[in-house]
């Protein structure tokens, strides 16, 4: 006779806590297909060790900035028979030209303000950071402008 021990299992609580997210967010994430439906037990959620895996990889696509949508592509249903590298480098295709967009304007922004800790002028009126178009920061996903201020290059 065999007494195979079954997998211990988590409660919502305990996932919460040990991944450091709220148990909103794991249900959530459940509902629009990030993280798969767990077993029921008694009518409670009980998780395996591997959900901690799995909201790790939800964190760490979160911080590089995907949207829940995209990391649903990358980890949901939808994704099984995939190879995740392929969906990968679509998302960074895609993503990528925003972002070094996002830093250019940060840079430019950046420029901007040091210039401005040194500003001596006696209303935004005159002041050459504010009517010379050509020393404004770019709108978003505009181009870097380059200048001068009181014959200084910028």
């Amino acid at each position: 006779m065999s007494t195979s021990k079954p997998a211990s299992t988590l409660t919502i609580g305990q996932v919460a806590r040990r991944a450091g997210v709220r148990d909103s967010h794991i249900r959530y994430y459940e509902r629009i297909g990030v993280l798969p439906q767990p077993q029921r037990v008694s009518g409670q959620r009980r998780y395996t060790d591997d959900v901690l895996h799995h909201l790790a990889i939800i964190d760490v696509a979160q911080r590089a900035g995907l949207s829940l949508g995209e990391i649903s592509d990358l980890t949901g249903p939808s994704s099984r028979g995939r190879r995740a590298s392929e969906r990968i480098r679509e998302l960074a295709d895609h993503k990528l030209p925003a972002v070094e967009a996002l830093i250019e304007r940060a840079w430019a922004v950046r420029h901007w303000l040091q210039i401005a800790r040194t500003c001596d002028c006696e209303s935004v009126d005159v002041c050459g950071l504010f009517v010379d178009p050509t020393l404004a920061p770019p709108p978003a996903g505009g181009e870097l402008a380059i200048g001068s201020v009181g014959g200084r290059k910028v």
